[in-house]
């Protein structure tokens, strides 16, 4: 198929694209390359698709409907694979305008090119952050989503709300994912295990937030990625069962779905900073803090539709995934500064 990937520089956007080109699909990959983090490293993820034949790099930013709508007219895509976004919960309480240009704005006029170029499937990410102050463990696709307590949570439940309406009314296959908590080689700085191994290596005190009562269903990049492909060919369509008096959130009327990826097994954040810590090789020094702003005590994430759907379920285990990343940071990092 001839796939466009839009996030292609960013993390998940980045491995995504290597798989489906490893797949023999043909990929357009879009990004605007902006500095919410070192571009260095998203241009490094860039040269790591260089070398496939079947990879066309576009710079653009997804505001500007006229030159998506005409790259999307030229290259006739088969599906889009929506992974660009505004990140990161905490960047939401300062900036928040970023995330409605780029996650809702951006959003609609994705939704606009499948409308107009008639593409037969948009997977989008969505995010286990919409579950919000939800408290019943795991979080399933049916349970309610009404209580976000970021605006980055936020642009994600109308990231869903968006989709389920243009699924409704121009009968477009859409494809939801929650992703929990990714991590892996190559992420992004901004996240906390990232800037964890950073401050350890340097001897400087890492912020753990709500004095430790924390967990997260930390998932594995390769996991992810396997999720996101193994859903390329299930194509949502109308469930004839689903019933408006007693309605799932999962699916609709409409060719709409919904699902979460996650390694289902929370994990403590002090179990995993011992484990990051045994991997670095070094011990890190804690500064205790109460719970930040827009962040929630604990994900957890109920896999089973996506397991029903696919037959996968993500596999990998925090010692091995921290390993990997381990071994990827001390390279990248020891290359860096010999560099500087």
């Amino acid at each position: 198929m001839k796939i466009l990937v839009t996030g292609a520089a960013g993390f998940i956007g980045s491995f995504t694209a290597k798989k489906l080109l490893q797949e023999g699909h043909e990929v357009v990959g879009l990004d605007n390359l902006n500095d919410y983090y070192d571009p260095q490293l998203k241009q490094d993820r860039l040269t790591q698709l260089a070398p496939y034949e079947r990879f066309t790099f576009v710079k653009m930013d997804l505001e500007n409907y006229e030159a998506l709508a005409e790259l999307c007219e030229n290259h006739r895509f088969d599906q889009i694979i929506h992974l660009a976004a505004q990140a990161g919960v905490r960047y939401s309480l300062v900036n928040p305008h970023a995330y409605i240009q780029s996650n809702l704005v951006g959003f609609t006029n994705i939704l606009e090119v499948c409308r107009h170029q008639k593409v037969s499937h948009l997977i989008y990410a969505s995010s286990s952050s919409v579950y919000g102050l939800n408290q019943k463990m795991p979080f399933s696709e049916n349970d309610a989503v009404d209580h976000p307590v970021s605006l980055y949570a936020a642009t994600k439940k109308s990231n869903e709300l968006l989709a389920h309406s243009y699924s409704h009314l121009y009968n477009i296959p859409t494809t939801g994912l929650r992703f929990f908590t990714v991590y892996g080689p190559m992420g992004r700085p901004d996240m906390a295990y990232f800037s964890f191994a950073k401050k350890i290596m340097a001897g400087e005190k890492i912020q753990i937030f709500n004095y430790g009562d924390m967990k997260r269903d930390f998932t594995y990049i390769d996991d992810i990625v396997e999720g996101i492909t193994q859903l390329l060919n299930q194509i949502p369509t109308p469930n004839p069962a689903w019933n408006p008096v007693e309605m799932t959130s999962s699916d609709s009327s409409a060719p709409y779905r919904i699902y979460n990826i996650g390694n289902n097994q929370p994990v403590e954040l002090l179990h995993f900073v011992k484990t990051l810590e045994a991997h670095l090789g070094k011990e890190a020094v804690f500064e205790f803090l109460p719970m930040q702003d827009g962040d929630v005590q604990a994900t957890y994430a109920d896999t089973d539709l996506l397991n029903a759907t696919t037959g996968f379920k993500p596999v990998t285990p925090i010692e091995e995934g921290l390993k990997r990343f381990v071994e990827w940071f001390s390279v990248y990092y020891a290359n860096e500064a010999a560099n500087v």
